[in-house]
């Protein structure tokens, strides 16, 4: 399915970076928002190696947003949190991926695609600014 826990998180620790004008390390987000650290650092690392964040290190060193919260699509958020394409359904995002066991394409892949573009339309509109604001 579209969201899992790393997305959730992936949200939240952005909202959080959006309104710390200063790095904030692994560490301290994990325990503001009550997360593992070693699953958020991995989240995290993946959003940095993606261009979402920038990584800085050192005393004073963390996660800040690379970009303007109203340039990151809730889309690549997702993408990038589960390393995967952002499909409601294991095979609605490419025919290749939807065949019964005779080898058949499934009778409803249109439909599975249909909402898949619909989905993907909306996850590309909406930018976390908008899900910042109340």
């Amino acid at each position: 399915m579209l969201f899992t826990k790393a997305s959730e998180y992936a949200l939240l620790s952005l909202i959080l970076l959006a309104k710390s004008n200063n790095p904030k390390d692994v560490e301290n987000i994990s325990k503001e928002l009550n997360i593992s650290k070693s699953f958020l650092a991995k989240i995290l690392q993946n959003l940095a190696k993606n261009g979402v964040l920038k990584s800085t290190r050192g005393i004073n060193g963390g996660f800040l947003l690379a970009k303007d919260p109203k340039q990151i699509t809730i889309a690549s958020i997702i993408e990038y949190a589960e390393k995967r394409p952002t499909n409601v359904f294991e095979c609605s995002g490419d025919i290749e991926n939807c065949h019964n066991q005779n080898g058949d394409i499934c009778t409803i892949w249109p439909i599975f695609s249909k909402l898949q573009n619909i989905v993907d339309d909306f996850l590309k509109k909406i930018t976390l600014k908008d899900i910042m604001q109340k």
